[in-house]
């Protein structure tokens, strides 16, 4: 049942971005925790997931006891992480074939993971990009920092071409704790540009996770006559054949697909691809992968 609240079809009919994160996450955790003994989706904030090497005394065994499951017991104020989100509004995310253009299905990605920092009394900041960096919202675990960082998102329009190396630099520039760098983008670069760009932060002790936001007609298109496509960045246009999208085009994005993976994991960071047709607890349970085994 929670799948079908988490579904961009779903999601795209829910006005505004805060009750769309909020849907999620709350969907998303209540799948999680099914007992009726733990309301997880109402404590969620006052504890964190256990990791080896944590302290035991601070281990609630109350909740071990009545769920199997190992937490920390928070304290009120508490910021555990910096969790600083990144989001390409090129030109290309504008790009869609169902519900939803790329760049709406990172918006609400983005500002899921957002409310879900929040709830862990994380500090969350965010960097909408193209080629320039055009909103920055610094990390803080403040009063009303979601409503600024989902106000930022709600007005990230797509601009121009992408460069990944302002945004990131700007990331090394103002980003003085350890932390979290999420980065939502359809990554139309080489994927060893993004690698080098990426690996200064991966230096400073920073985590990375790079979602790779693709609609599925870009993963594998559906052509039945020749069509004339349009980049939607440079403008620049190209007829393209069936015979084309199912042969050597779908050869070239598998390999882009895996070089990109190839190339961030070897970084030591982590890489999803985050389909837009696909419900969005998948990339959730990914990004709490992150958090549970690193942080």
């Amino acid at each position: 049942m929670e799948q079908r609240y988490l579904s961009p079809s779903v999601l795209a009919s829910i006005s505004g971005l805060d009750l769309v994160a909020k849907t999620v996450v709350d969907g998303f955790i209540s799948g999680l925790h099914r007992s009726p003994d733990f309301g997880f989706s109402q404590e969620f904030a006052e504890y964190a997931l256990y990791n080896p090497g944590d302290d035991l005394r601070h281990v609630d065994w109350n909740v071990f006891a009545r769920s199997e499951r190992m937490y920390l017991k928070r304290f009120q104020g508490e910021t555990n992480s910096q969790v600083t989100i990144l989001v390409d509004a090129s030109n290309s995310m504008r790009y869609k074939s169902g519900s939803l253009d790329k760049l709406e299905y990172a918006r609400f990605l983005a500002a899921s993971i957002a409310y879900l920092a929040s709830q862990q009394r994380d500090a969350i900041g965010l960097i909408v990009f193209d080629d320039e960096v055009r909103q920055y919202v610094p990390p803080s675990a403040r009063q009303g920092q979601m409503h600024r960082v989902l106000h930022a998102l709600e007005h990230a329009e797509p601009g121009k071409r992408t460069d990944f190396g302002k945004p990131f630099l700007h990331c090394q520039q103002f980003l003085h704790r350890r932390g979290l760098v999420v980065v939502f983008s359809d990554f139309y670069e080489d994927p060893k540009k993004i690698k080098d760009a990426l690996l200064p932060l991966r230096a400073k002790g920073t985590e990375v996770v790079v979602f790779h936001v693709l609609d599925p007609e870009e993963i594998k298109p559906k052509l039945g006559e020749p069509v004339i496509l349009l980049d939607m960045e440079t403008q620049a246009s190209i007829e393209v054949s069936p015979d084309y999208a199912r042969g050597e085009y779908t050869q070239k994005i598998n390999q882009h697909i895996a070089d990109l993976k190839a190339n961030i994991q070897s970084g030591g960071m982590d890489y999803y691809l985050a389909a837009t047709d696909k419900p969005l607890d998948a990339a959730l349970r990914e990004y709490l992968g992150v958090r549970k085994g690193r942080l």
